[in-house]
């Protein structure tokens, strides 16, 4: 018996969880597969373009099944090591980001409103 790989275990996880899921909730996961189907359909953006989106917000959402899945959608969908790279980069600087904004809103808001009563 030949030994599967990380990626391929998680993707085989994920896809038994939704045919779970499906089996109890048929008519959510099949609006929920039309919905995504129709976001990733070729329009302004390409399907590359929204497959890079797609890693880099789940790389953000720290998803590993949507990291894996969009991994090998960039792949499919021609994208290259060097895109894939920079669009994980871009999801760093916005999570960096983010924490420097929620820092922002200690320092401007919640600080200044309990500074009277915090030692």
């Amino acid at each position: 018996m030949e030994e599967i790989t990380y990626t391929e275990a998680v993707l085989q996880e994920y896809k038994v969880g939704m045919g779970s899921f499906t089996e109890k909730l048929p008519d959510v996961a099949r609006s929920f597969h039309a919905f995504t189907e129709s976001c990733f359909e070729d329009g302004k953006l390409d399907q590359k373009q929204k497959q890079l989106i797609a890693l880099a917000i789940s790389v953000h959402a720290h998803n590993e099944y949507c990291i894996v899945y969009h991994t090998k959608g960039c792949l499919d969908a021609g994208g290259t090591e060097d895109e894939m790279i920079e669009a994980i980069g871009v999801a760093a600087a916005l999570g960096g980001g983010s924490a420097m904004s929620q820092g922002v809103t200690v320092w401007q808001d919640s600080l200044k409103d309990f500074k009277g009563t915090v030692q």
